[in-house]
């Protein structure tokens, strides 16, 4: 799943506009202008588009972090220089604070079963023989059931 399209459903997602945007980038000790985001966020047929680097999404997922958990004691976290799909659920579960549990009920929202097990699987370290990579259904569903779950009807 591209980094543009997880970024746009995000901001949908919370109802943040572009300043409440910046905001999130500024949590993480990184300025941005209205400018950059607004290009960030066009759709990707649109020629004025600019692709998020994943160090940029992964300022923008700490950012969030520092927002909705604040901002832990001591050096903040380094952005990432490659993004996974496994990172950004990651980042996301931390952020919106959730459980395994919490995981589980809003992929069942969607209409997807998984098992704790196979949930857990998605959180391990690469190097572990039960890691599991996200798949890019099973973070645009997770998206899905969280705009389900924190968007207020139109």
């Amino acid at each position: 799943m591209n980094h543009n399209d997880v970024l746009r459903r995000i901001r949908y997602t919370l109802d943040y506009d572009d300043s409440q945007m910046m905001e999130v980038f500024a949590h993480a000790d990184h300025l941005v202008s209205r400018e950059q985001v607004c290009a960030w966020l066009k759709q990707d047929d649109d020629t004025g588009m600019v692709k998020i680097s994943d160090r940029e999404m992964a300022t923008f997922l700490n950012g969030l972090i520092n927002l909705r958990r604040g901002r832990r004691d001591g050096p903040q976290a380094d952005a990432e220089n490659r993004l996974t799909n496994n990172m950004v659920l990651m980042k996301l579960r931390i952020a919106m604070n959730l459980q395994s549990d919490d995981v589980q009920a809003l992929l069942a929202d969607t209409g997807l079963n998984f098992s704790k097990h196979e949930i857990s699987a998605l959180f391990r370290k690469p190097g572990h023989k039960h890691y599991r990579e996200c798949e890019d259904q099973f973070l645009r569903n997770l998206l899905k059931g969280l705009q389900k779950r924190l968007r207020k009807p139109d």
